[in-house]
């Protein structure tokens, strides 16, 4: 499976079809998801591009492109290049959250048995994507204190190894101090491990954790047909 070593550029870029948008004649739709395709397959090797729909998931969202790169450029240029299309007129950007990947000060601290936690994408039907913020009391927490409530929270974590969690830092690049995506493929699994991190000492230190967002993976083609 596909592993993201540290040092790695995330942008977690969520959209919207505007009210124009249905009214388009549908050969319009056609032309321009055509354009939108192309220009994605045009940085298919410049970075990493993963489509989730997130249509009837919440009404504030339609779809997610994850996008993964080595450096930040590639990311905005793509992004620049996506809004000359003519779909773009047609598209609201709802939501954007950039972060890097980073060793964990807390992962490596444990032992293997402890549960080693690494960014690790793969083909699961769901992604839960969220902003995470936490106290500034947390930081100032000696690191033996912190480390200590951590191993608690990655043991509760790992009573569900078929959920993957990917945390990316976003400190001093967005308004959030971590990106958390987890993977899985049963919401309702996702849903009793976060009920249960809910319990463990370290919640208590959560400032913010919203919005969520549950994204179901699709190829991005089918997404955008069926934006209607």
């Amino acid at each position: 499976m596909e592993q993201i070593p540290p040092g790695y550029c995330m942008l977690y870029t969520f959209f919207k079809a505007r009210p124009s948008w249905f009214t388009l004649a549908k050969a319009d739709k056609s032309r321009a998801i055509a354009e939108y395709l192309v220009k994605i397959d045009d940085f298919k090797n410049r970075l990493t591009i993963r489509a989730y729909s997130t249509i009837g998931l919440r009404r504030d969202t339609d779809f997610l492109l994850w996008l993964t790169s080595r450096e930040l450029p590639p990311i905005q240029v793509l992004t620049e290049g996506l809004r000359t299309t003519a779909m773009a007129p047609h598209l609201d950007n709802t939501y954007t959250y950039l972060a890097v990947t980073r060793e964990s000060q807390y992962v490596k601290a444990h032992s293997d048995d402890e549960a080693v936690v690494t960014m690790q994408p793969g083909q699961s039907k769901y992604l839960f994507v969220y902003p995470f913020v936490k106290t500034r009391e947390w930081y100032l927490l000696p690191i033996e204190a912190r480390r200590r409530m951590m191993a608690e929270h990655i043991r509760t974590g790992h009573r569900f190894p078929a959920i993957r969690i990917n945390t990316a830092y976003s400190f001093g690049m967005d308004d959030q101090d971590f990106v958390v995506a987890f993977e899985g493929d049963d919401p309702k699994e996702f849903v009793t491990l976060l009920m249960q991190l809910r319990e463990t000492e370290a919640s208590r230190y959560t400032v913010r954790d919203t919005p969520q967002h549950t994204c179901a993976r699709r190829p991005l083609e089918d997404i955008l047909q069926a934006l209607g």
